[in-house]
């Protein structure tokens, strides 16, 4: 899930989108009511993007437990939030098996289920295309063209930049116009 720009604001409920940066407080929009306000030093803003779960061998980013959650659910939406915390539990250990049970809250649980419930809910759960490693560019005859174009072009500058600070350039200038 592509999460970076979402937020949760400590001691304010629902999720928000990072609008801008002020002088003394973050600009945020309040996904579901989309009202804006400031956000200011004082409050706990996270971004999703950097939230994860605690598990028995290492800790997993809360995309990838969102990704589960949709799989799990076939894009629908999971179990609501105010159920029973037994049956709350229950079902995040379907999801993620190996969550550790003495770190994970039930609190915890909830906030990830209402929080995949809203993104479900707008559609933003959206998921994270693993990034390709950049091909390198083969040099075919435009590519050569290029690049002897940009090697003329440097020669020139360096020509104009001697010439400008009384290298040998610009003396060749001068001494020429004093042989006339």
């Amino acid at each position: 899930m592509i999460l970076k720009d979402i937020l949760a604001i400590s001691g304010q409920p629902g999720l928000f989108k990072f609008i801008a940066q002020g002088k003394n407080a973050v600009i945020v929009e309040h996904l579901e009511t989309k009202k804006r306000s400031g956000a200011f030093s004082s409050a706990k803003v996270s971004s999703l993007d950097e939230i994860s779960v605690f598990t028995e061998k290492e800790d997993m980013p809360l995309g990838k437990v969102f990704d589960l959650i949709h799989e799990k659910e076939n894009g629908g939406p999971s179990i609501d939030s105010k159920t029973d915390p037994d049956k709350l539990k229950n079902y995040f250990s379907e999801v993620l098996p190996e969550y550790s049970k003495d770190r994970v809250y039930t609190s915890d649980i909830k906030k990830v289920v209402q929080w995949y419930n809203i993104l479900q809910k707008l559609n933003l759960l959206v998921k994270e295309e693993p990034e390709k490693p950049a091909e390198p560019e083969t040099k075919g005859e435009s590519g050569k063209k290029k690049e002897a174009e940009a090697k003329k072009i440097s020669a020139s500058k360096k020509k104009e930049a001697a010439s400008q600070k009384g290298g040998p350039a610009s003396k060749m200038k001068t001494s020429k116009l004093k042989e006339k």
